[in-house]
């Protein structure tokens, strides 16, 4: 995922994408105009719901479609610029979203541009989609309020959330359509030989960096890799066995961090899904991690779990990782939890769905 060089300063209206690649997917004969509401976006902020979102939106641009991401929120860029084949504006640009919003054939967002982006949908007659990441009431209020085409969950236990929490709320309208897109991984994006280090990607408290540190300090002959996070106040210490790195970009995760790691922990206290733990599948690297639901979701049956305040049964799951059959037993079930986790079939049902708007 690399983006063209920024286009320089300009004003509207916003050039439209360059030609693209040639590639598998066949073209529309019925391109829409696509414009899509976040606060940030990939190279310079690398989060999950982001990285999935672009993973989602590039088949789409591959079929012809003109893809507008219009971010919310100032950013290291100043000028629109391509990713992927999608035309991304930052704030900085000064261009205008209002404008290009009353031109869409479709509007996306999610998190918490999904009001805003709802109401101008709505009032411009458009179709509006939402993607869910988690089941915040202040989403679901906005995405009842009137013409939502379409709700993309990112798990089964979300939207199974979701449902509860309209019958709760009679008086909200359900979206006309919902269907379900887990977090795409192409699993040849990450895929590495394994290195030797135990890691933990985004330090802050919810990503577990509290207990990372506290497994570091109680296991000094085992060398760690602390990877800070996009988001968040990141939990930094200084110990002799781990390897403390600034965040990396997407592009890098393989060969930066899956490259070095023989572990990965996830002792998230939420999570909804867990894409980083997805990634590391692809090599084979065996994941502990806290059963949240949706990292249950996500690992399956190839996930070792410890509750997230139980720092014994961590470092025992981390023990038991060190005899090489018990390792390579558990490397052999993420390889093929990987493969299950394809995204071809959802991301054909993604763009299926988009296309009959």
């Amino acid at each position: 995922m690399k983006p063209a060089a920024e286009t320089g300063g300009g004003t509207p209206p916003v050039p439209p994408p360059a030609p693209q690649p040639a590639s598998a997917a066949e073209k529309t004969t019925d391109p829409k105009r696509i414009i899509v509401r976040i606060h940030s976006a990939p190279p310079h902020h690398n989060a999950g719901g982001e990285l999935a979102l672009f993973s989602m939106l590039r088949p789409l641009a591959e079929r012809g479609h003109r893809v507008e991401v219009w971010l919310s929120r100032y950013g290291k860029a100043r000028d629109p610029y391509l990713l992927d084949g999608v035309l991304v504006v930052p704030l900085a640009s000064r261009l205008d979203f209002g404008a290009a919003i009353r031109h869409a054939d479709v509007v996306i967002s999610q998190y918490e541009n999904v009001p805003a982006a709802a109401a101008l949908a709505r009032g411009y007659g458009i179709p509006f989609v939402a993607l869910a990441h988690n089941p915040a009431p202040v989403i679901f209020k906005n995405i009842a309020a009137g013409t939502t085409a379409l709700v993309v969950y990112n798990s089964l236990h979300l939207q199974a959330e979701a449902d509860a929490m309209f019958a709760e709320r009679p008086k909200w309208t359900r979206p006309a359509r919902s269907i379900i897109v887990r977090p795409p991984v192409f699993a040849q994006d990450y895929a590495t030989t394994p290195g030797d280090r135990i890691t933990l990607v985004n330090l802050n408290e919810a990503k577990g960096g509290g207990l990372f540190w506290k497994l570091a300090a109680h296991l000094p002959d085992r060398r760690f890799l602390a990877v800070q996070g996009a988001y968040g106040q990141q939990i930094l210490r200084d110990l002799p066995n781990v390897d403390l790195i600034d965040h990396v970009a997407a592009d890098r995760m393989r060969d930066e961090v899956y490259a070095r790691t023989r572990v990965l922990l996830m002792p998230s206290h939420v999570e909804s899904w867990g894409r980083v733990g997805v990634e590391a599948l692809a090599s084979g690297i065996p994941v502990v991690a806290n059963p949240t639901p949706g990292l249950s979701e996500a690992l399956g049956d190839a996930g070792i779990y410890a509750e997230a305040n139980d720092l014994q049964a961590w470092i025992a799951s981390i023990e038991a990782l060190d005899d090489p059959a018990t390792w390579q037993a558990a490397s052999d079930r993420a390889l093929q939890r990987s493969k299950e986790l394809d995204p071809s079939e959802d991301l054909a049902a993604w763009v299926k769905a988009i296309e009959e708007l």
